[in-house]
């Protein structure tokens, strides 16, 4: 089964990041234009939070409260569930279910290395299922 290091070679390193003091709106239009559910926040080069479109819709949307005027401090989550690079895929998958997340920052040695969300874990899955039927394929065929 793959690990979290092998998912982020395939997939890559990137990380989008905001700032704690940044406004919401900002966020929102920064994951908007990467087409992105959640962004790590820094403070100082280091992992302060995770911000979500789910933390928008019920912190901001619902709440009434401005985007332009509220800061992604007031409603991001300080408490990040992370995942390390020799977690399996199916080990994050279980953190995810059992912590109720849809992304995983990466940490190594306390250094921000990427982010997985669930749908990385679901198209590992697959692909790896799928190998698995091709080589049964050409076992029973041969």
């Amino acid at each position: 089964m793959a690990t979290v290091r092998q998912l982020l070679d395939a997939k890559g390193h990137e990380v989008l990041s905001i700032g704690a003091d940044d406004s919401v709106l900002d966020a929102i239009r920064l994951m908007a234009d990467k087409n992105v559910g959640s962004l790590v926040v820094l403070e100082d080069g280091k992992l302060a939070g995770i911000i979500t479109e789910r933390h928008y819709a019920r912190n901001v949307f619902l709440k009434g409260k401005s985007s332009p005027n509220t800061t992604v401090r007031e409603i991001m989550s300080d408490r990040v569930v992370c995942a390390w690079p020799e977690q399996t895929v199916e080990e994050c998958m279980a953190v995810m279910t059992d912590k109720a997340v849809r992304h995983l920052p990466v940490l190594d040695k306390k250094q921000l290395i990427g982010v997985i969300s669930i749908g990385d874990l679901v198209k590992s899955i697959i692909s790896d299922q799928k190998f698995i039927i091709e080589q049964l394929e050409h076992y029973i065929t041969n």
